[in-house]
């Protein structure tokens, strides 16, 4: 087969040009057989739908075709689990302001539904109340709609406070939703039950305060705040005894990806380590994008 510009080889695989100008300080460097190739590693045309590859002849090596092959990493997916008032809401709005991530709180979808009065809303609002799992039809179902839509699946994702049992996080693996990393915030149970009794909800902008640790700014505000039904001391102990029973079966199906984080530090430093972690995560993900560079033989291919 002679060389005419462009030849495509079923694989996944992207390529570069290497025709074009050397405009970035990062090559990549490959020895074709007696010659070399630099690639700038800024002419990259990333692809997370790959289906061929390219193979471009190299004015810098006339004898070789150069062959690029990447693939894209996809968008970050976290699931950052913990007990009641174990500072997850704080961190995912840290998290999600960094990394631009889609939040999605298992809590907030149930209490849409309750709030809305349906049906799913009446029989979760009997469970909670009563301290227990909502039913697995009604939590996986919300929770799968809302993963699968579109920002979800190109922006990421971070979802917040779930899965709470094994049965529901089989469920999400049977549908394909996988995290690259669990973090799970550890609290002692006193704290928590200070920060949970001492919750309060402002019914105007939807914002969480604390009577001692984020008071409201303004007595206007102060006035309407309300306790979420939730939020006593009796219940927050009987969702703790919940948690603590099927936490440890939620980590044992993650625990190749799990990172345990100090939940009783201060919200700063709390987020400063899930920084480090989400960062190493990253890090590792971009430095696996593959590289690699063939001669032109290995495909039959005559440069004649």
């Amino acid at each position: 087969m002679a060389c005419s510009g462009c030849y495509s080889v079923n694989f996944m695989a992207v390529s570069s040009n290497p025709n074009k100008p050397l405009t970035s300080s990062t090559l990549l460097t490959s020895k074709l057989s007696s010659s070399y190739s630099q690639i700038p590693f800024s002419s990259l045309n990333f692809n997370s739908k790959l289906s061929r590859i390219q193979l471009h002849k190299s004015n810098t090596a006339p004898n070789s075709f150069v062959v690029v092959s990447g693939i894209k990493a996809e968008p970050l997916k976290v699931m950052i689990s913990g007990a009641p008032a174990s500072g997850k809401g704080t961190q995912c709005e840290l998290i999600t302001k960094k990394y631009d991530l889609v939040h999605i709180a298992a809590g907030d979808l149930l209490r849409a539904e309750v709030a809305a009065g349906t049906e799913n809303g009446r029989r979760a609002k009997e469970c909670m109340e009563k301290g227990q799992l909502v039913p697995d039809e009604i939590v996986v179902t919300m929770v799968k709609e809302r993963l699968s839509q579109p920002d979800s699946q190109e922006k990421g994702w971070l979802l917040d406070g779930y899965p709470r049992s094994s049965s529901q996080a089989t469920a999400l693996k049977g549908f394909g939703f996988e995290p690259h990393i669990f973090i799970l915030l550890d609290v002692p149970e006193e704290i928590l039950v200070e920060r949970v009794v001492g919750r309060r909800l402002d019914p105007v902008t939807g914002k969480i305060y604390h009577l001692k640790y984020s008071p409201p700014e303004t007595e206007e505000i102060a006035a309407r705040l309300t306790q979420r039904f939730d939020d006593t001391e009796e219940k927050v102990k009987l969702r703790l005894l919940t948690h603590n029973k099927n936490v440890e079966a939620v980590l044992s199906m993650y625990e190749d990806v799990t990172v345990r984080v100090d939940g009783s530090l201060s919200k700063e430093d709390v987020y400063t380590k899930i920084d480090t972690v989400l960062r190493n995560v990253l890090g590792q993900r971009q430095a696996a994008i593959v590289l690699l560079v063939f001669p032109c033989d290995m495909f039959g291919i005559s440069t004649a």
